[in-house]
Formats: C-alpha cells, sequence, structure tokens
C-alpha cells in the first residue's frame, strides 16, 4: 500500500509546472537582474543562467556590465499549471523580464 504522503509526492511531480522566463541583463553586472527580481509567492525552485537560453556568451570582463541588449534565461519551478500562468503574469510586470512562457 502506498503512503499518503508517497502519493502526494508523486502527484505533485506529475504535475509541476514550468515557466522559463528571458531577462534583460543589459547594465548590470553577474546576476543582479535576477536577484533583484520580485519572485512569484508559490515557487518550488528557481535557477538561473545561459543552459535556459541567452543571448550568446559575454564579451566582457566578468567585473563589467552586461552589454546593451544581452538576455538570461531562467527556469522557475511551481505545483500546477494554474500557478504557472500567474506566475507568467507576476513575471511580465517586472521591467526587466522580456519574456514569460509555461513550458508544456
Amino acid at each position: 500500500m502506498i503512503s499518503s504522503v508517497a502519493l502526494c509526492l508523486v502527484v505533485g511531480l506529475l504535475f509541476m509546472a514550468i515557466v522559463r522566463l528571458k531577462i534583460d541583463v543589459s547594465r548590470t553586472r553577474g546576476d543582479e537582474a535576477w536577484t533583484n527580481l520580485h519572485q512569484f509567492d508559490q515557487i518550488q525552485s528557481a535557477s538561473f543562467g545561459p543552459q535556459f537560453g541567452s543571448s550568446g556568451p559575454c564579451k566582457h570582463a566578468p567585473n563589467e556590465p552586461h552589454a546593451k541588449g544581452e538576455w538570461i534565461g531562467a527556469e522557475i519551478r511551481l505545483p500546477t499549471p494554474l500557478l504557472a500562468q500567474y506566475a507568467v503574469s507576476h513575471y511580465l510586470e517586472q521591467d526587466r523580464v522580456l519574456d514569460a512562457d509555461v513550458v508544456e
């Protein structure tokens, strides 16, 4: 017999939703644009980096600001598709977020 906790974990994994963000990092240093975002309250996890997409490799020194037009992707995991839709709206209201979509 499967315990209710195990069943909840399995169901949670089956229905987890993912939102991908495209974040404008121009004129900021490092992950400053990411850390200054106001995160959606109900996220399960959030990750930021070029593995989620980017405008290309940075052509500046690590201590210099990102160039105009540079963007880096992020991935947000949420417990349900409905919360993912709310999260998309939440992120699109922020100036640095260029795009936000639920991954199907």
